[in-house]
Formats: C-alpha cells, structure tokens, sequence
C-alpha cells in the first residue's frame, strides 16, 4: 500500500509540512491580544469602586425591604440596640416582637461590598424630622462623612448620585 506515499503528496499540494505555527502568526495573535487588554483592561479596573458603591446601594435597599417585612409582621421597626441583627434572630432585647417569622427576614445579615457592617439607627433625628431608621455603609474608606468614592452610602441618599 502506499498511504505514507499519498501523506507526502497531501502536504505537498498544500505548500507546507504539519510543524504547527510560525513565529509571525503567534507575534500577531500576541500583538492583538495585547491591544485589546490595552484598550479593555482600564475601562474594567477604573469602574470597581463604581460597582461596589452600587452593589451597596442594591443592599440596602435588600435591606429596606426586610425591615418593611419586619414592620409589618410586628408593628415597629426594631431598635437601634436590636439593631440590624433581629432581622436574621429574634431580639432578646428591648421590644420583644410577637409576630417575628420564623426563620427571619434574611437569610443572612450581609456587609457592604467593603467588607464592613451595615450601621442602622432606629429612630434617627434627621434636622427636624425624626425618621424611622437609617442605614449606612462609611463607603470605601470605612470612616463616617468623605466625598467621592469615600463618601458614605445611606438609605437617604441612594437617589442622589
């Protein structure tokens, strides 16, 4: 038989042998792999704290919503001493809830994409007014006021930026 004849044949009609890739054609797909992590890697790495910031923001509003849960079912909003925490246990201070579901409000209580806790105050003196609660993250630089990405996060001012 001749199969290794009709091999040498098949690689001499197309012009070249099986050695795999040239050096040129690996440069150009190094070449252009390296223009699109130039052109994509900065618009990704720029934009983290512009995504924690909103992945804070989306939190606490989880986190609204469980209090509204909670308010519901028990006619207050727990306390600034019961804290955040009654919404995953039932308070053993304070106000004890009567109708506290079973198995809380979240599954879990979450910290904010910086990996600090959530402050809440219950109720808070805001000027004036007293409000009902307030939730905070301290932003990026985990301390209270700032400006930019420093700036804190609170349930009164998701709208704002």
């Amino acid at each position: 038989m001749n199969f290794s004849r009709h091999a040498s044949s098949s690689a001499a009609r197309h012009g070249r042998s099986d050695r795999g890739f040239t050096l040129i054609e690996i440069m150009v797909v190094v070449a252009i792999l390296a223009i699109l992590a130039a052109l994509v890697v900065p618009r990704i790495m720029g934009r983290t704290d512009d995504a924690k910031r909103t992945a804070a923001k989306v939190q606490i509003r989880n986190i609204e919503g469980a209090l509204q849960l909670y308010k519901l079912d028990n006619g207050i909003y727990p306390s600034t001493e019961q804290g955040l925490k009654s919404l995953v246990e039932k308070p053993s201070v304070g106000v004890i809830p009567k109708k506290w579901k079973l198995g809380g409000y979240l599954p879990k209580l979450p910290e904010d994409p910086w990996s600090n806790p959530y402050k809440y105050l219950s109720p808070v003196q805001r000027g004036e007014y007293k409000v009902e609660y307030e939730i905070t993250s301290l932003g990026t630089d985990g301390e209270v006021g700032g400006e930019g990405v420093n700036a804190d996060i609170t349930n009164w001012n998701l709208d704002k930026e």
